[in-house]
């Protein structure tokens, strides 16, 4: 006799003819995984008919949410400055020819003075020169007189003086030309419209500026800006005033960067200092300006808030001198206390202990009080 022995199709197993794919992990702590979630590495896969699984806990072998990075915070942009404004060195000759020049002119016009017979003749006489009738004042005359006087104009009103730690800074028609940092005499176009610029290294202590600490409390801070002018055509042509530029810089600086007050840590006054030369010098680069330091030299509390503070800060002292008054007054008592039971002068049991503790305190505090600490 044959058995048939007839079981029930596991849940576990494909069935024949359904579609699905067999399913792999179901227990009570997960659902059903397809395949394709198992190894999936494109973040955006294939879209599949089967109905997408949950996970519900962390527990189990299924794909975990995928977290996004954080996009990097931009940088603070830097002003731009067009980059054909850069200084160049502009064509100056020695004065040498300038001086030549103006000679050259005056000598013309004496000479034309004598042709036309306008000079007179003990000045003839000086000179050197005959004694003539003249020409007379014609046409040609005066284009001679023209041509001797505009030589001797621009031989002598080219003439200029460098001197060490400044800069000329030259323009034609609203048009850059170049700068000259030469010293000494030298001869420059007259037509060209001159800028002196001072280049030494320079230092400016402010006006007192509002500021913050790291609390947010309100202060007056004085800083000693340490600078020079590098390139003298975007200082001069980029801004209006390079130096009201500079220090729009430094009040927006410290509008940023919290500024301790004297007394704090040295590490934080260095930082401060050290952040607000960065800030300034990334901010006054593009106009053509070095900065090498700016330092707090004086930092004090804003006005409306320097009688709290005061206040406050009185409150902290007392409570600190109460403090160390009670803590001696509590050591003094417990040696009292404690030599007279080693030694054996008193036998105290708990309550006469805890009264003799009590008039101790209350003496040594007045004894205090009275004294001074």
């Amino acid at each position: 006799m044959t058995t048939t022995t007839s079981h029930a199709p596991d849940s576990e197993d494909p069935v024949e003819g359904d579609p699905r794919p067999a399913r792999l992990i179901r227990n009570e702590a997960t659902t059903e995984i397809p395949v394709h979630l198992l190894f999936r590495d494109d973040p955006d896969p294939v879209s599949v008919p089967l109905r997408p699984a949950v996970v519900g806990r962390r527990q189990g072998t299924g794909e975990q949410p995928r977290l996004r990075r954080p996009a990097p915070a931009k940088a603070r942009p830097v002003p731009e400055v067009d980059p054909a404004l850069a200084e160049r060195p502009a064509r100056v000759l020695p004065g040498v020819v300038g001086v030549l020049a103006g000679g050259a002119g005056v000598a013309g016009s004496v000479l034309t003075s004598w042709w036309a017979g306008a000079l007179p003749p003990p000045v003839t006489a000086a000179l050197g020169l005959p004694v003539t009738a003249g020409a007379g004042l014609g046409p040609v005359q005066w284009a001679a007189y023209a041509g001797a006087g505009a030589l001797g104009l621009f031989g002598f009103g080219g003439l200029a003086r460098g001197r060490t730690g400044g800069a000329w800074v030259l323009g034609l028609f609203g048009r850059y030309r170049g700068t000259v940092r030469r010293t000494g005499l030298m001869w420059v176009n007259p037509l060209l419209l001159r800028r002196r610029v001072d280049v030494r290294l320079r230092h400016w202590r402010s006006e007192p500026m509002p500021a913050a600490d790291g609390s947010g409390i309100a202060l007056r801070v004085v800083v000693l800006v340490v600078w020079r002018v590098r390139d003298t055509a975007r200082a001069t042509l980029a801004v209006e005033d390079h130096e009201t530029y500079l220090r729009e810089c430094v009040e927006a600086a410290l509008a940023r960067v919290p500024v301790e007050m004297p007394g704090a840590a040295k590490p934080s006054v260095d930082a401060a200092a050290d952040v607000l030369t960065r800030l300034v010098g990334v901010d006054a680069t593009p106009v053509g300006l070095e900065v090498f330091s700016v330092q707090p030299v004086r930092v004090e509390y804003a006005p409306e808030v320097a009688p709290a503070i005061h206040r406050r800060r009185i409150a902290a002292l007392d409570a600190q001198h109460r403090a160390s008054v009670l803590t001696s007054v509590v050591d003094s008592v417990e040696d009292t206390v404690t030599r007279l039971t080693m030694r054996g002068l008193v036998d105290l049991d708990d309550y006469e202990r805890k009264v003799l503790v009590k008039d101790l305190t209350v003496a040594f505090c007045s004894g205090r009080g009275e004294n001074g600490p």
